[in-house]
This record gives structure tokens, C-alpha cells and sequence, in this order.
């Protein structure tokens, strides 16, 4: 099924949810400052979220910092003492969730897969990168026991099953999906989402969000799955998982090292109407970023409580938070269009395009980048 079937049909359950779920309730209006609406996913890719809001006005020395209301709901952005937003903040299952509320108008930023953005560009809806948040972070899990290790040991074993294997993902736009599958095609194994291809070696499963991951590794549902941090760490750290490999380990070997992941994305008229109050967010993101990659410790209790997991499962993360937009972190990008193009999932703006002519169209990098 395609990106926009399944963007589509999500829409109507993500309207109930936008209408009825807490935390979507303007703060007091405040004169000349506006509400913005930000969506955020339980993942330790976006711990710098997380971390601002927990620290809260400790982030006072950085300039930019977060007042909290509502814990975990809302919260005013100040920037060197001066009020510039006040921000409704909600959580959403999935990056393809965060596309269906932006095409809404109901999401005014996001924290969220730059697949799902990539995806939602070419399907029209007016969105832009503001900046990447991080490198890294995402892995290919198996039951606890398994002595599949690496890509030599797991690619044998795909060659030598007498079914196809079964692999799990939480989210059709979600960036270990696209680069699992991407991967795989490469190496010429044939992937499907279809159970009965009789010529199959491997059949990709939508477990529909993370929270599923560990439960259909458990219940045996797949062979294993695909994701992001932290539930491969947690799959470990509670013992009933096995981490494969960390998916920059895929060949072709190099080409997924320090690859692209989630970004910080915002509806267009956002940007042009609250310039101040979303270069205030980016901002936020770096500063913030910096700190979890110095606080490591601090920064995983954090996040460990946030969520609701073990911290040791944050500390044995791979993540590396940055917003700047590298010349590595571009040629991921890149990676990902020739990947969606290859797999079909572009159908409009992106299809057959190379990075070259639709930077303008999926980027807008005024706030961290010079000139």
C-alpha cells in the first residue's frame, strides 16, 4: 500500500484524537504572541525536546529557554527574557501521524521523521525542514538467544530460511523502515509486504506504532524488527531482545554512518508569519542538543523518566544530536530520495527528482545556516 493510502486513512482517527486528546488546549492568549502547536514522539531522537522541557527555565544561560504551564503540556518560550510563544505540545505515534496533522493545519511544528516529511512534500502539503536533530540511533532487533549477529550472519540466515522472515516496523514513512528496505533491496534479497509472495525472502509487517515493537517480539508475531532508539536498547536491557546490528552497519559498508534521521519540520505559513518564535525553537534545539551530548548521564536519567524506561537503555544509545545540516548529513538525504524513487513511494514533486532540484522545496535552513 502506498505512503498517501496509508496517510490518508490515518487521517480521520488522527482528527478524534487532535479534537478529543489532552495537552491541545491553548494557554491563556497573551497580546501579540502566538500559540504554536508542536507534536513530538516518545524517542530518545528527540531528547532535546524532552530535556528543554524537563530543565525548563534552568536553560536560562543559554538565552532561549521554556516556562512550563502544563507539564508535558504547555509551555511559554522565552528568549533572553522576552516572551515570544506560547507552545500546546502533544505526542503522537508516528512521524506519518505528524504529516496527517500538518496537512490539517493542525500541527504547527514537529519533531518528526525527515522520511515522513520527504513523503509529505511530494504529496503537496506545504511543510519544511528547519533542521536536522540528530545522526544515528536506529536497529535491527531479534528475539533474545538469537546468535544472528551482523550482516554476514543475518543475511545467511535470510538465504538458508525456508520462509520468508518476517521483519516489523512501526511507521511506513519511519527511517529504519526505508533504510532496512533500501538496504536489502540493494543486496538483491526480495521485499515485500505481502505475506503470500510466493518468491518472498522477506516480508515487512506495520506493527502500526513503537509501542508494538517489543510486544510482537515477544508474542513471537515477527521474526524481528526494525527501529529506532531507545526500544532496541530496551529490548536488550529487559532481556527479551538481541540487537542484530546498528543499521549504519548495512552495506553498502559506509553508506549509512552518521546518517540523517529526524529533523524539526513546520507548516510554511508558520515559518513566514512567526519567524521569531520558530528561530527561537531551532535554537532551542541546538542549545539543548549540545547539552545531552555533554550530559550524557544526566541528559539519559532525563529522558529514561520522561518516557517512562530504563535509563541504562538511553545510555547504551548511539545518537549523536546536531542541527547542522552537514555535507554527510545531505548526502543521507540524498540517499533516502534515490532509496524512495527506487522502492516507488514518490508519486508527485519528488518523484524521479534528484537532491539538487528540490532543496528549496524540502529545506529551509535560514536559521542554521550562514548567508
Amino acid at each position: 500500500m502506498k505512503l498517501r493510502t496509508l496517510l490518508a486513512i490515518a487521517t480521520v482517527a488522527v482528527l478524534a484524537l487532535v479534537t478529543l486528546g489532552p495537552g491541545m488546549v491553548s494557554a491563556k492568549p497573551t497580546p501579540d504572541v502566538p500559540t504554536l502547536k508542536v507534536g513530538y514522539v516518545f524517542t530518545t531522537h528527540h531528547s532535546p525536546l524532552i530535556a528543554a522541557m524537563s530543565k525548563g527555565e534552568a536553560f536560562r544561560n543559554n538565552d532561549i529557554y521554556l516556562k512550563p504551564i502544563i507539564p508535558k503540556e504547555k509551555y511559554e518560550l522565552y528568549q533572553k527574557g522576552k516572551k515570544l510563544a506560547n507552545l500546546d505540545v502533544m505526542v503522537t505515534k508516528t512521524s506519518a501521524e505528524n504529516c496527517t496533522l500538518f496537512a490539517m493545519n493542525r500541527l504547527d511544528v514537529a519533531l518528526t521523521s525527515i522520511t515522513a516529511i520527504m513523503s509529505g512534500v511530494d504529496q503537496g502539503i506545504p511543510i519544511k525542514v528547519l533542521c536536522p536533530l540528530h545522526t544515528d540511533g536506529m536497529g535491527l532487533v531479534f528475539p533474545k538467544g538469537s546468535t544472528i549477529k551482523g550482516w554476514d550472519s543475518f543475511a545467511a540466515h535470510v538465504k538458508k530460511s525456508k520462509r520468508p522472515v518476517t521483519i516489523g516496523y512501526h511507521a511506513p514513512t519511519s527511517a529504519p523502515k526505508i533504510i532496512f528496505e533500501g538496504a536489502l533491496n540493494k543486496a538483491g534479497f526480495k521485499v515485500t509486504e505481502n505475506p503470500n509472495d510466493p518468491t518472498a525472502q522477506v516480508v515487512m509487517v506495520d506493527l502500526r506504532a513503537t509501542a508494538n515493537l517489543i510486544p510482537a517480539l515477544v508474542s513471537k508475531q515477527v521474526d524481528g524488527w526494525v527501529g529506532p532508539s531507545p526500544f532496541p536498547e530496551v529490548a536488550a536491557v529487559q532481556g527479551v531482545g538481541t540487537i542484530v546490528m546498528d543499521l549504519k552497519e548495512f552495506p553498502p559498508k559506509g553508506q549509512w554512518n552518521n546518517f540523517p534521521c529526524c529533523v524539526m519540520a513546520a507548516r510554511e505559513e508558520v515559518i513566514t508569519k512567526q519567524g521569531a518564535a520558530v528561530k527561537a525553537l531551532v535554537g532551542l534545539m541546538t542549545e539543548s542538543g549540545k547539552w545531552c551530548n555533554d550530559h550524557k548521564e544526566e541528559a539519559s536519567t532525563v529522558t529514561a523518566a520522561w518516557i517512562g524506561i530504563p535509563a541504562e537503555a538511553v545510555r547504551r544509545s548511539t545518537i549523536v544530536y546536531t542541527t547542522t545540516p552537514s555535507k554527510s548529513w545531505l548526502r543521507g538525504v540524498d540517499v533516502y530520495l534515490e532509496t524512495l524513487n527506487l522502492l516507488k513511494d514518490f508519486i508527485d514533486k519528488l518523484e524521479g527528482k534528484t537532491l539538487k532540484e528540490i532543496k528549496s522545496l524540502l529545506f529551509d535552513f535560514r536559521y542554521v545556516t550562514k548567508g
